[in-house]
């Protein structure tokens, strides 16, 4: 109440709710208002304010609890702001920077930042030269994403988008990046499961979780992406590179279209409001490589969620999404109902920057493998006719299965760049050709291990794929083939034995 107290003296007016659509109030008085200024109710509660009327002010409040009619409020004379600092590292807060989890010795930082930044212009701005290594094979090679990308990851629910992330998360961690978790609108046990799994892997330190649960204000989760994004850039201003994820922005969406319809907005297309792209647009926006003062480069790479229904890529929100990013990886239920690990559909996936970060061999590699797939994928057309097929396309339908096979991986498995070209080599070489599919990933992940483990084992495959060309990769490979399967853990099979 003090501080109620000392804004009405600070500011000298006041204002008295005359209509309550919760969370949307009605006010009037407060002639010196502003839009998106942050109000106070006498009761405690904050709020803050959308549009000025002629005679009142429209305001969406914060809580849960609604507001009764004839309470006071008073303006707070400053936009909305949150506390941003390395303190919230390991922490899962609120919008609004309140601890949702409690932590031992933690102090609430002071500096403030508004979450209503306009995003940096073109001169701040650098081109996107650096891969963001995800430890994913088939994104690497064939979707790879730069520092600063923004990069939508699209699916129908229970596909395994999810999962991505966390395999990311662990790769970007190794390279010390600070990861921004945005959860919009999640269950409570989501959110509890989500921090207690980074927490027992070890990740947490590194993460900070923005999270609004779905029994919040849709007032509040409106603002769980921007706060990410605020604290993000907290993190950019200090030259440190970021990854912010937002899971899910169709989810987002559809709190935002409800508290558009209870402030009666017009509503468009599937009864979402006007503004919805350029909401969205103006976050994501915010995203890229930047030039700090020192004429060094540090990015905010944006992955933004979007759930589908039936792979409907048409869907509104998704649509947006799909034109605001710099590509997108889809997970699709057919690729997840075969067995795919992550079921990333190849070729319905783009990246229209990522490219342009990878080097001289793995564009090679990328442009091969993508060619390849093709083929194998008209060859699969053929598959039933059995012993019937010629040599040519029984060969295709092996080494295609074989390409797919080394792509599936845990999520808890990240695979270093030069594995994934060695790998890829290896069966281009027809070096697994004699080995079992389901033998394969073993082979994979014992080569893994030994490469983190054993230095010599490391330099030896830096070796490997030191070559800007894809034929001197698999001379190398040839010429080391008895080193290579030694560290997968079997021995030299002959050509022509039978699987």
């Amino acid at each position: 109440m003090s501080d109620f107290k000392d804004l009405l003296e600070k500011t000298g007016e006041y204002g008295i709710v005359e209509e309550v659509r919760h969370p949307v109030v009605y006010s009037s008085g407060l002639p010196g208002a502003r839009v998106n200024e942050v109000v106070m109710f006498e009761t405690g509660e904050e709020g803050k304010i959308l549009s000025l009327e002629e005679d009142r002010v429209e305001i969406m409040v914060f809580t849960r609890t609604p507001v009764s009619t004839g309470v006071k409020l008073v303006r707070k004379g400053y936009g909305l702001a949150m506390p941003v600092g390395e303190e919230y590292l390991g922490c899962v807060i609120n919008p609004l920077g309140d601890l949702l989890f409690s932590k031992k010795d933690f102090v609430k930082p002071e500096d403030y930042k508004d979450l209503d930044q306009e995003p940096l212009k073109i001169d701040k701005r650098a081109r996107i030269t650096k891969q963001l290594g995800t430890g994913i094979v088939s994104v690497d090679m064939l979707l790879p994403i730069g520092k600063g990308q923004r990069e939508l990851i699209v699916g129908d629910r229970k596909t395994g988008k999810t999962s991505i992330f966390i395999t990311m998360i662990k790769k970007q961690i190794e390279e010390n990046e600070i990861i921004i978790y945005a959860a919009i609108g999640k269950r409570k046990v989501e959110i509890k499961k989500l921090k207690e799994y980074f927490e027992n892997a070890g990740l947490l330190k590194n993460i900070a979780i923005v999270a609004t649960s779905s029994e919040d204000s849709p007032s509040l989760i409106d603002l769980t992406p921007y706060a990410a994004m605020t604290l993000a850039e907290f993190f950019r201003d200090k030259g440190i590179n970021t990854v912010v994820i937002f899971d899910d922005l169709t989810n987002h969406a559809k709190f935002y279209r409800e508290l558009s319809l209870i402030a009666k907005r017009f509503p468009g297309r599937d009864s979402y409001p006007g503004d919805i792209f350029h909401k969205h647009a103006k976050l994501l926006e915010r995203g890229g490589n930047y030039i700090t003062a020192d004429n060094k480069q540090v990015s905010v790479t944006c992955f933004p969620v979007a759930e589908t229904t039936q792979g409907n890529l048409t869907d509104y929100i998704v649509s947006n999404l799909i034109s605001i990013t710099d590509g997108h990886i889809l997970f699709d239920m057919e690729s997840f109902n075969k067995g795919m690990r992550p079921a990333v559909n190849i070729f319905l996936s783009v990246t229209r920057v990522g490219k342009q970060t990878q080097d001289i061999l793995s564009r090679e590699i990328n442009r091969r493998v993508m060619a390849f797939l093709i083929k194998y994928e008209q060859a699969q057309r053929y598959s039933h006719f059995g012993s019937e097929l010629s040599g040519n396309i029984k060969k295709t339908l092996s080494v295609g299965d074989k390409i797919y096979k080394f792509f599936e991986q845990n999520y808890d498995n990240v695979v270093p760049i030069a594995i994934q070209k060695i790998g890829i080599g290896m069966i281009w070489t027809d070096i697994f050709e004699t080995v079992k599919d389901s033998e394969l990933i073993l082979m994979r992940n014992s080569l893994i291990k030994k490469y983190k483990t054993q230095k010599k084992v490391e330099t030896f495959a830096n070796s490997i794929v030191d070559t800007n060309s894809f034929a001197k990769l698999l001379d190398n490979i040839r010429s080391n083939e008895k080193g290579l399967l030694d560290l997968c853990d079997i021995k030299t099979v002959s050509k022509g034995e039978s699987k």
